[in-house]
C-alpha cells in the first residue's frame, strides 16, 4: 500500500502520483537490467537534482563498480531520469538529470527490499558533507555567488542530511553531520537571506548532539540569533562557543568569536566596544581564515563602528580593508558580503562630508549587493539609509517607497518579535524625521504603499 493513497492516486513526497503512473514505472524496472536496476534503485535516495560525480559517489560499490557507473546511467538515463538543466554561470556543461516521483517510489521500494537502503544513504550524507565543505570553501575563496548557487541548488539533498532523524540506525549517529553541514552552510544563513532556515536547522542537529557541541557550532548558533534580532539570546551562546574553543583547542574560533562580539555590540549600539572588538578579531584572525567572516569583514566593521563618530578613523579602515584585499586578490578574490557593508560606510563618510548625492549613490550601491546575495538584513539597512538620504534631498516620495517596501520586507521575512540593530533604528529615525509628516500626508502615505507593492528589486533598479 501507498501512503496517502486514495482511489487514484498516492501522495509521494508532498506530490500526487497516479498509480497508472506507479505501474508505469515498475514495467519499465521490470524491463531494465540487473545493473540498470541497481542504480535505479540507489538513485532513488537524491532528494534533487544530481549529475554524474554526484551517481558516481553515492551510488558505486559492491556489484556497480565505479568504472561502470557511466555506462550504465547512460543506459538508464532514457527510461528513468529527466534531464535538468540548472547549471549556474561558469560551470562545466556536464549532463545533470532528476528522477520523477513515480520511479524514484519504485526504486525506493526496491531498494529497502533488497536491504541495501541504509548504506546508500549514509553514501548520500558523506556525499552532502563533502558538498557542503565544498561550498563552504568557494565562498572563502572569492567564489560567493557560486558558493551561494550550489549550495541552494543542492539544498534538497542537504536538508535531508541535516535531519538526523531520518539516520539508518539513530539520530544521534547522525547529528554530527548534521552539524557539519550546517556549520559549513553559514554563509547561506548568514549572509544569503536563509536565517530563520538556519536557526531552525542548527537547533534540530544540535538538540539530537549526543556530545559536547562544537565551538564553531555554538558560534553559528550565536550568530544566527543576533541576526534574528535576538542579541540576548546570543550572549549565552558566545560563552558557551568561547569554552568550547578553549576545550577544543580552535584557536581559529577565538577569532570568529571576538568579530561575532564586535557585530554584537555593533547591533546594540555600543560602539566603542564593537570597534575594539573588531580589532581584536583582526589580531586573532590568520592571514588566509579557511572558514567564517574574513579579515575585510573585520575591517569594514571597524569602519561601520567608526563611521558616525570617527569618520577620519573609519576612512583609514576602509583603506587598510582595500590594502588587505589587495594583497590577497590572488588567493581569495573578493568578500561581496563585506563589499557591500563597505559601501554602506563609504555612503555614510560621503554624507559626512555634505555629498547625499553621491551618498544616495553608494547606499544603492549597497541595496543592490544585498539583494544580490539575498541579504534581507543588509538590504532593508540599505535602503533605509538611502531613504535618509533622498529626503534630505527633497525627494520625499522616493524616500516613502523605499521605507514602504523595507516593512514588507521585514514583516515577511521575520516574526513579529524582530528588532532591527541600533545602527538601522537610528538610519531610520532620521529619514522619517526628513519626511516629517510620513503618517499624516496623504500622498506620502500613498507612496509608503506604492513602494510596499512594487518592492526593493524594482526600486533599487531606479536612479
Amino acid at each position: 500500500m501507498w501512503a496517502g493513497e486514495s482511489a487514484e492516486n498516492a501522495v509521494l513526497w508532498g506530490e500526487p502520483v497516479g498509480f497508472d503512473q506507479l505501474a508505469a514505472a515498475e514495467s519499465g524496472y521490470a524491463g531494465c537490467g540487473p545493473a540498470e536496476q541497481l542504480l535505479w534503485e540507489r538513485l532513488s535516495v537524491f532528494e534533487g537534482a544530481f549529475g554524474r560525480d554526484a551517481v558516481r559517489e553515492v551510488c558505486a560499490s559492491g556489484a556497480l563498480p565505479a568504472k561502470d557507473i557511466q555506462a550504465v546511467l547512460d543506459r538508464l538515463a532514457p527510461l528513468a531520469l529527466l534531464p535538468v538543466d540548472d547549471l549556474f554561470d561558469g560551470e562545466e556543461g556536464l549532463p545533470r538529470y532528476w528522477m520523477p516521483h513515480p520511479m524514484r517510489a519504485v526504486g525506493a521500494r526496491r531498494l529497502t527490499a533488497r536491504g541495501d537502503r541504509w548504506v546508500v544513504v549514509l553514501h548520500h550524507r558523506r556525499w552532502c558533507v563533502k558538498l557542503a565543505r565544498q561550498a563552504a570553501d568557494w565562498w572563502q575563496r572569492g567564489r560567493q555567488l557560486d558558493a551561494r548557487d550550489l549550495a541552494l541548488r543542492e539544498l534538497p539533498d542537504l536538508a535531508a542530511a541535516m535531519d538526523p532523524t531520518t539516520a539508518p540506525l539513530s539520530p544521534s549517529n547522525e547529528a554530527d553531520t548534521a552539524v557539519d553541514i550546517a556549520v559549513s552552510l553559514w554563509f547561506l544563513w548568514v549572509a544569503c537571506g536563509r536565517i530563520a532556515e538556519g536557526r531552525a536547522r542548527l537547533r534540530h542537529a544540535l538538540s539530537l548532539h549526543a556530545g559536547p557541541a562544537p565551538a564553531r557550532a555554538l558560534w553559528l548558533a550565536a550568530f544566527l540569533e543576533l541576526e534574528s534580532g535576538r542579541p540576548e539570546d546570543a550572549d549565552p551562546l558566545l560563552v558557551q562557543a568561547w569554552a568550547a574553543a578553549v576545550r577544543d583547542g580552535d584557536d581559529r574560533c577565538l577569532a570568529l568569536l571576538a568579530h561575532l562580539r564586535g557585530s554584537t555590540a555593533l547591533y546594540q549600539g555600543r560602539t566603542r566596544a564593537a570597534a575594539a572588538e573588531f580589532r581584536d578579531a583582526l589580531a586573532l584572525m590568520e592571514e588566509h581564515p579557511e572558514f567564517g567572516p574574513t579579515r575585510r569583514a573585520c575591517w569594514v566593521g571597524l569602519a561601520l563602528s567608526l563611521c558616525r563618530t570617527e569618520p577620519e578613523a573609519a576612512q583609514e579602515a576602509l583603506d587598510q580593508a582595500d590594502l588587505d584585499r589587495e594583497s590577497r586578490r590572488a588567493w581569495v578574490g573578493r568578500d561581496l558580503f563585506a563589499d557591500a557593508w563597505a559601501y554602506h560606510v563609504r555612503a555614510e563618510l560621503v554624507a559626512w562630508d555634505g555629498d547625499r548625492g553621491r551618498a544616495a549613490e553608494y547606499a544603492r550601491r549597497a541595496l543592490r549587493e544585498h539583494l544580490r546575495l539575498g541579504s534581507a538584513v543588509g538590504a532593508a539597512c540599505a535602503a533605509e539609509l538611502l531613504a535618509q538620504m533622498r529626503a534630505l534631498d527633497g525627494c520625499h516620495d522616493e524616500a516613502a517607497h523605499l521605507l514602504g517596501a523595507v516593512d514588507l520586507l521585514r514583516t515577511s521575512v521575520f516574526d513579529s518579535s524582530y528588532r532591527p540593530a541600533e545602527y538601522c533604528v537610528v538610519t531610520r529615525a532620521r529619514g522619517e524625521a526628513a519626511l516629517r509628516a510620513l503618517f499624516d500626508d496623504t500622498d506620502l502615505k500613498s507612496a509608503y504603499e506604492e513602494g510596499a507593492r512594487r518592492g526593493l528589486f524594482t526600486l533599487a533598479g531606479e536612479g
